[in-house]
């Protein structure tokens, strides 16, 4: 029987430096009904022009203009035909049968719509990757971690998390995901432009019915932060706007009556902490996000009206049924395990 086809999409701005040193792994991959495409997005370097030259076998989609991830990829996807997409950031470095095992775990069970493998770091390749780690997780006050990793601190892979499991959110740097489940999910959202915009595909393909899962006998090596460091001003705005636009997106209105203004609250305190600390930028960055959410309520009611059951926590899988912030803050748990 012949494999389902699959197309890897990398999206791609700039930085030709990282296309020559991933790409050449990405290339070497053994699954044997596969297209590997690079979504352009208007880059202004050479990018294109040196793939044209090195690697003409490969797909390539120029865009007119940055569409940033979202937009990028939706504006990819509509041209392709696989089975199955996956989504990969440009600075990921991929063992050679990495889609086997990911794949073969999706074709069994026709109920997962999305899957991330194992992510590790690029530069410390025993430790787990901040964007992914070993699945994703949400709580109920709407705050993500990964198993692997809670917040800023990240465990060595000791094979603690070696298990194939339903999660909540797989990794945008690494997406695998069943076309029929992406369209019928509605696709990424792309008033995001970037962050967060994975956790909210995933929330609403749990919406239409699928499952996501971490496969734990596939890894990657991602380097991360070639687009906006942690701890950029940006990357905060975007982080903490996108948060508040997928839970007023997603969740119940009986929930979200309470739940909006005690998150803006815990936010304001994170404002105050980054005062503390003397980073005003950023604390900024939490007071442009919530002006930008809170004068827009026309947009994201849009959004929210996408005709989607909006589910609440009880009936979905990989919610944590209690405080991140309290685990890891108060009462000092570091790893997820501990949870």
């Amino acid at each position: 029987m012949a494999k389902p086809k699959v197309a890897v999409v990398i999206i791609h701005w700039n930085k030709r430096e990282l296309l020559a040193q991933f790409l050449p792994s990405v290339m070497a991959s053994t699954y044997p009904n596969l297209e590997i495409v690079v979504a352009d997005n208007a880059s202004s370097d050479d990018s294109v022009d040196w793939l044209k030259h090195n690697y003409p076998q490969i797909t390539i989609l120029q865009l007119d203009k940055n569409y940033g991830y979202a937009g990028g990829y939706n504006k990819a996807l509509q041209q392709l035909t696989a089975d199955y997409f996956v989504l990969l950031n440009n600075d990921v470095e991929v063992p050679a049968s990495w889609l086997e095992p990911v794949i073969a775990m999706m074709d069994a069970n026709p109920l997962i719509g999305a899957a991330q493998p194992k992510l590790l770091q690029y530069t410390s390749k025993n430790h787990f990757e901040y964007a992914g780690a070993a699945g994703g997780f949400i709580d109920k006050l709407g705050y993500v971690a990964c198993r692997g990793r809670l917040f800023e601190t990240l465990e060595a892979d000791q094979g603690q998390y070696n298990d194939n499991c339903e999660i909540f959110w797989a990794s945008g740097a690494c997406l695998f995901i069943k076309r029929e489940a992406y369209y019928k999910a509605g696709g990424l959202d792309e008033s995001f432009f970037a962050h967060m915009e994975e956790i909210d595909l995933c929330w609403r393909i749990q919406q239409v019915g699928y499952q996501n899962w971490f496969c734990a006998t596939s890894h990657v090596y991602h380097l991360g932060g070639s687009t906006l460091q942690k701890g950029n001003p940006q990357k905060t705005y975007l982080n903490l706007r996108n948060s508040l636009v997928m839970l007023f997106k997603n969740l119940p209105a009986s929930t979200l009556i309470w739940f909006i203004p005690y998150r803006s609250f815990l936010d304001l305190l994170s404002s105050i902490f980054f005062i503390m600390k003397g980073e005003y930028k950023n604390s900024w960055a939490i007071h442009r996000a919530h002006s930008n959410f809170f004068f827009q309520p026309k947009k994201w009611l849009t959004l929210r009206n996408n005709g989607l059951e909006k589910k609440p926590w009880s009936q979905l899988h990989g919610v944590y049924q209690g405080s991140f912030i309290w685990k890891h803050f108060i009462g000092k748990k570091q790893k997820f395990s501990e949870l």
